[in-house]
């Protein structure tokens, strides 16, 4: 099932690579994982974030990762050794924008550039079905994560991200 609401280049991978998806509206506002899980009724332990990171220093290197809303990405030791620099922050919204053409809160594995490493948090590969961006702030998708796999540059990563303790 798709919408035409998603992003173009999302909605395409998704029907040219045959992943099983549901698209979902959401408001623009709600769009941030805390704010569209509370206001729709999703859980953390479901919901993936799609985060992309970057060195800050010498040549640019970037990698795209999939970790669940209630994990944190292990920036410092797993992925700065898996890609290979000295350090490493959070893209910012704009640069966000011109590498992924996506805005943050709506950026998705599927439609991501070609060569960009995508690795996934193996937690989310436990999952039934997992929310997503849809590439723009006004949809998301669910989905199986296994849909993940059929991207090209997918890796799955034991522990990529260690879950956040619960107060």
């Amino acid at each position: 099932m798709s919408a035409d609401f998603l992003h173009p280049t999302v909605l395409d991978v998704l029907q040219t690579l045959s992943i099983p998806h549901q698209a979902l509206t959401c408001d623009p506002t709600l769009a941030d994982t805390a704010q569209f899980c509370e206001h729709y009724g999703y859980s953390p332990d479901q919901s993936a974030n799609c985060l992309l990171l970057g060195s800050t220093k010498g040549e640019p290197k970037y990698a795209c990762c999939v970790v669940l809303a209630n994990c944190r990405l292990d920036v410092n030791k797993v992925v700065r050794k898996k890609l290979g620099v000295r350090r490493l922050s959070f893209a910012n919204p704009e640069l966000t924008k011109q590498l992924t053409g996506m805005e943050l809160g709506g950026v998705t594995p599927p439609g991501l550039p070609q060569g960009l490493p995508l690795w996934i948090d193996s937690r989310v590969m436990a999952c039934e079905k997992i929310i997503l961006g849809g590439g723009n702030r006004s949809s998301k998708l669910l989905m199986p994560p296994d849909g993940l796999l059929k991207l090209p540059g997918a890796e799955v990563v034991e522990n990529l991200a260690f879950p956040i303790e619960q107060n």
